[in-house]
């Protein structure tokens, strides 16, 4: 009969099941209002067992000098799960501009060229 529920192994009697739509995820509202910018080109990171803290700042010299520290202007403590969607994220910014710009060495010594000078691109590339 059409309106019986169906039978199979398991599933006398029981109606069958419709699929369940998933919740759609809404985004985030953010103000930005007091929102600041800064540049740095170093990263330090250490923690807990229960956070993450990543220490930003500027570093001005190639190789390390003992008399000129780098000076950190940024501290950011987040938790593991924050850490680890934002490590997603990251990833996932840095493929998208490797795939259009090309690849990024992180070697120092592999991107800088025997004379001493930065590796340029060639004319016609971003």
């Amino acid at each position: 009969m059409p309106d019986e529920p169906k039978k199979g192994p398991g599933l006398e009697g029981q109606p069958q099941q419709q699929p369940q739509a998933q919740p759609q995820a809404t985004p985030f509202s953010v103000d930005m209002s007091g929102l600041s910018t800064s540049y740095a080109n170093f990263a330090r990171v250490t923690g807990t067992p229960e956070e993450l803290v990543l220490d930003f700042g500027l570093n001005t010299q190639m190789t390390p000098v003992p008399n000129e520290p780098v000076k950190l202007t940024h501290r950011l403590v987040i938790n593991y799960f924050t850490a680890k969607r934002l490590l997603g994220a990251v990833h996932m910014a840095v493929q998208q501009h490797e795939k259009t710009d090309g690849g990024l060495e992180t070697g120092i010594q592999k991107r800088v060229r025997t004379t001493g000078g930065p590796m340029q691109r060639p004319p016609g590339q971003r």
